[in-house]
């Protein structure tokens, strides 16, 4: 028999929305779980991501009259995945993920809200719907916390107002819209009072929301059940008992102590996004030897798939896309660092086009982060550094700000003093300073204009799709993703591929057991989140694709380890 430190039914390795899920699930059916986690802070990518996740036929959506069916989202994901469509863990993961909702809902501190206009990003495909399948963790008092909310990852900076969270669509039309609507003005007034209230009696927004909200939840319901959560403490070793996985060797403050696990380790360590290595192996981009920028935490390393494979594991590398491809900007801060800000909801918006260096467009902009992206690796051409740039005028800028630019009436000419806003009084002067094609970006533009006039855009259909709108202006007519590009000066802002996770990751099965190299299951180890290849094959068809998945695969896990699949 192994000797161990501690020992304990299960040990989770990451403490993001998967790993707290893990562990929270394990001890709702009376298992001993504990998290561990290699930052000083838990909550993962989890807490720096907008929180939603994709569930098709949840019971939020259930409730308010969504027709939705796991057959229909079945459909869609195989439309999606193409040759990488895996058909046991879909199943798996669309039979369970309701079930997992409904569970956390029944007994814990988690609590969640419908986007019933958060379309998926392919509505149009068989099987698509036009929202009703992403869903979002309710905004969480972050006094819930008490002094334990000093160990919450806080959410990325960039993607703050002053520090304060947002929060979801909704809250984003308010701030949009503050100048033009009293209704708007007001519940902006609110939101920053309580943000300025919470830092003069806490140091910190308390409103927590999105991400943040969610692992907060999460975390607070673990340690409700008594759930340690040790973090600064890498998982560094897994520790097999014959073929079984046993436990793990931890560091921490103590030093390295060996834990044992008598139901099983999961992996949720968050993937790869900081491994450069297997990035190099993987990302097109970078075997042509260009940067990639991913606002992911820097603790993401890959070791929770090196360990797996330490130990036999078996890995999918063969997507289309690795990794959830996002534009980001890189955001130079008065403090000599450097930001990477996620251009998530800018590029719908009417009055804006991105074009290449070549000065021409690529893509429809309007469409998911993760397709612009995948377009722009298509359109530069091989051994040139694929960047693009996001092209507005003086009015688009003013009312809906681009970037880390905000709207009116938050100044922004120190951005351009920075450098991160380039501006011309002329699109040639814009292009010199921004190193575009001069003479293509005044063709291009002039060509979008004409369709523009009339709300439309023949060369890549912005607004057409009910993703398109959902992100665009509603007031605006009558497309709300288009407008003309002429009132002087002009500006634009350089983007760069970047990535909000990984998708290739440990081979599994229906019950998130890792499968080796033979395509058996690992006894005693488990993947979820990001260490687990995506169910999606590659592709990103929806709002909360990482997310939904991740915390099914975590619900799946701890049932199976304590035999709950087969009692129901």
């Amino acid at each position: 028999m192994t000797a161990f430190d501690v020992e304990c039914d299960v040990l989770v390795a990451g403490s993001g929305a998967a790993g707290l899920t893990a562990a929270v699930v394990a001890r709702l059916h009376g298992l001993k779980p504990i998290v561990v986690e290699k930052a000083e802070q838990f909550g993962g990518t989890s807490a720096r991501s907008g929180g939603w996740l994709w569930i098709p036929d949840n019971p939020q959506g259930r409730a308010a009259g969504v027709e939705d069916s796991a057959a229909a989202a079945r459909r869609y994901i195989q439309h999606e995945a193409g040759n990488a469509f895996d058909a046991e863990t879909v199943d798996a993961f669309l039979a369970h993920g309701p079930a997992m909702v409904e569970l956390l809902e029944a007994k814990t501190e988690v609590r969640f809200e419908l986007g019933p206009a958060f379309s998926d990003y392919h509505a149009e495909a068989p099987g698509g719907l036009a929202g009703g399948r992403s869903i979002c963790a309710q905004p969480y008092d972050g006094r819930a916390l008490g002094a334990e909310i000093a160990r919450l990852r806080p959410p990325l900076r960039e993607i703050t107002f002053i520090g304060m969270m947002i929060g979801s669509n909704r809250d984003l039309v308010h701030f949009f819209n503050c100048t033009r609507s009293w209704a708007s003005a007001r519940r902006v007034a609110v939101l920053l009072a309580t943000y300025l209230g919470d830092l003069i009696r806490h140091g910190r927004p308390m409103r927590l929301t999105n991400g943040n909200a969610l692992v907060a939840r999460l975390a607070r319901s673990a340690m409700d059940l008594g759930i340690p959560i040790w973090t600064s403490s890498p998982v560094s070793g897994l520790i097999l008992d014959g073929e079984r996985v046993a436990g793990a060797t931890v560091g921490t403050a103590e030093g390295t102590k060996r834990i044992g696990a008598r139901r099983g380790v999961v992996l949720a360590a968050g993937g790869f996004p900081h491994d450069l290595d297997r990035r190099r192996g993987l990302y097109p981009h970078l075997k042509a030897g260009q940067e990639h920028f991913s606002p992911t935490p820097e603790s993401n390393t890959g070791d929770g798939i090196r360990m797996a494979e330490a130990v036999g594991g078996g890995t999918v590398s063969g997507y289309a896309n690795p990794a959830a491809w996002v534009p980001v900007s890189l955001v130079p801060h008065a403090d000599g660092t450097q930001g990477r800000f996620p251009h998530f909801v800018d590029r719908q918006k009417p009055g804006l086009i991105a074009v290449a260096r070549s000065g021409r467009r690529f893509v429809n902009e309007a469409n998911s982060y993760h397709d612009f992206i995948s377009g722009l690796l298509d359109a530069v051409p091989a051994g040139e550094a694929p960047c693009a740039w996001l092209i507005l005028d003086h009015a688009t800028l003013r009312r809906y700000g681009v970037g880390f630019v905000k709207p009116f009436p938050v100044p922004y000419r120190h951005h351009v003093r920075s450098g991160y806003l380039k501006r011309g009084a002329t699109l040639r002067e814009l292009a010199a300073a921004a190193g575009i094609d001069a003479s293509a970006l005044v063709e291009t533009v002039a060509r979008f204009n004409v369709g523009a006039e009339r709300g439309e855009d023949p060369e890549f259909g912005r607004g057409t799709t009910a993703y398109n709108r959902y992100l665009g202006d509603a007031n605006h007519k009558p497309n709300p993703c288009v407008a003309p590009i002429a009132v002087p000066p002009f500006y634009a802002v350089k983007v760069v591929p970047g990535d909000l996770g990984t998708f290739a990751g440990l081979r599994t099965d229906g019950q998130a057991r890792v499968l080796g190299r033979d395509a058996r299951p690992i006894p005693g180890l488990y993947a979820a989140g990001n260490d687990m290849a995506s169910v999606m094959g590659g592709a990103y068809p929806g709002g909360g694709i990482t997310l939904g998945p991740a915390m099914t695969f975590a619900y799946v896990a701890a049932r199976h380890m304590v035999g709950a699949e087969q009692s129901g």
